[in-house]
């Protein structure tokens, strides 16, 4: 292991699990940083383009792969070079089963996969969203089938991914970079570590309470998320602009501070993170009843959205049986390219078991891919007058900048909008 010195001046080799949305920008921070990296991903499509010096991330451009690939980066599918890492980063999806509870199927494939390589002296870091508890109850015994001791051989340390893909304010450097780790001296690497990356690190006093940061955040925001969701149901029926309360709430310059309603919760993080702790909390017979309630309420905003549809053409002669309904956007928020969770595939299913037939545009998702919960293989259609006039119904579920929302108004028979994209009342426009 190199020792704090060397972690400070960026003599180490680096290793980052899982190249997707968190561990691509590490990949990027650590090497300008001055480490040489090795990326380990199973999807052998995902290797090839990064050796390639070609991105699949839309804010990452492909000159910057170009620049590090075959100099201090490589990708690889290989675990057996985790043997030549200092320093190895865990960043793999923690996703929800079918029953709302915790898949560690990916942490603990990860784990299995590296404990035959892991030697003396290496840090592991866990960067993946989870439950407290997870990092040394769960991932510590399944490295420890190496023969290896956490905190004897080798350090351990959890550190919160705190990523907002499409977020030009804040980029990976400048976000603080919250630690915890097994014991002092795993902290204490794990910091120097982290102090090379980022303009500041929050040290923590342990594994939980680091694991812990992060769900309060995302709870945090899952709350108010539903909180202004379930505020926009009731201001509608009372023919109150919930977009105009808000204008008008924010200008409180404290106590304060502004969410906003939509179709739903996408994203690897909000949908997922708040049912890690309601799950673990029943280990310790307690019911989140707060949280689930704001889990229930974001849940069922695409029920809402559709229902809106529904009454909708309801007005105009129409049923949902053999509608043709546009899906405008299906990334999970606005300027990504990432459909992780993203409400557009339960709208998509609740529609398609209605019988309507289903389109969708999205500027940044030209090709829908099958994914882990939905199989909903498609193209995005052209934005054309003639595919607008040829809808029954248009629905915004994602409100990408460049999109032309006043063509849509113009040439669509009916627009449902679950994101404000459109301004003012328009005869064809119906807010969800």
């Amino acid at each position: 292991m190199k020792n704090i010195r060397d972690m400070e001046e960026g003599r180490a080799t680096v290793g980052v699990v899982g190249l997707g949305y968190v561990g691509l920008p590490l990949v990027l921070l650590a090497s300008d940083a001055g480490f040489r990296v090795i990326g380990f991903d199973i999807d052998p499509v995902k290797v090839a383009r990064l050796n390639a010096g070609r991105s699949y991330i839309k804010h990452i451009p492909s000159a910057k792969i170009r620049e590090l690939a075959g100099r201090r980066f490589q990708a690889t599918a290989d675990f057996r070079k985790i043997s030549a890492c200092d320093v190895v980063l865990i960043c793999v999806p923690t996703p929800l089963t079918r029953h709302m509870e915790p898949d560690m199927k990916y942490i603990a494939d990860t784990g299995r996969s590296m404990a035959p390589y892991l030697r003396k002296g290496q840090l592991v870091v866990l960067e993946s969203t989870t439950y407290p508890g997870t990092t040394e109850d769960f991932l510590r015994p399944i490295l420890e089938t190496s023969g290896l001791k956490a905190g004897r051989d080798f350090f351990l340390a959890f550190s919160p991914e705190r990523e907002d893909p499409g977020n030009p304010k804040f980029h990976t450097r400048i976000i603080p970079k919250v630690v915890g780790g097994l014991d002092a001296p795993s902290l204490n690497i794990a910091c120097a570590f982290y102090g090379r990356l980022m303009d500041r690190v929050i040290p923590v006093s342990s594994l939980k309470v680091a694991e812990s940061c992060k769900l309060l955040e995302n709870i945090y925001r899952c709350v108010n998320i539903a909180l202004v969701n379930e505020l926009k149901i009731l201001f509608t029926r009372m023919d109150i602009d919930v977009w105009e309360v808000i204008r008008g709430a924010s200008t409180k310059p404290f106590g304060y501070m502004p969410f906003y309603p939509g179709p739903g919760l996408g994203g690897h993080c909000i949908p997922i993170d708040p049912f890690y702790l309601t799950w673990k909390a029943k280990e310790y017979d307690l019911n989140l009843r707060f949280v689930e309630l704001a889990g229930e309420v974001n849940i069922g905003m695409p029920y809402y959205v559709v229902d809106r549809l529904q009454r909708a053409l309801d007005r105009r002669g129409r049923t949902l049986k053999g509608a043709k309904i546009l899906l405008l956007g299906v990334a999970y928020k606005k300027n990504v390219d990432d459909v992780r969770e993203s409400p557009a595939f339960k709208i998509w299913e609740i529609l398609d078991e209605h019988g309507a037939k289903v389109l969708y545009h999205d500027p940044n998702i030209p090709v829908l891919h099958p994914g882990r919960k939905y199989d909903y293989p498609s193209k995005s259609r052209a934005l054309t007058p003639a595919l607008l006039r040829g809808c029954d119904a248009v629905v915004i579920v994602t409100d990408h900048d460049d999109v032309d929302y006043r063509k849509v108004v113009r040439y669509a028979p009916l627009v449902v909008d679950s994101r404000h994209a459109i301004k003012g009342r328009h005869r064809n426009v119906v807010k969800a």
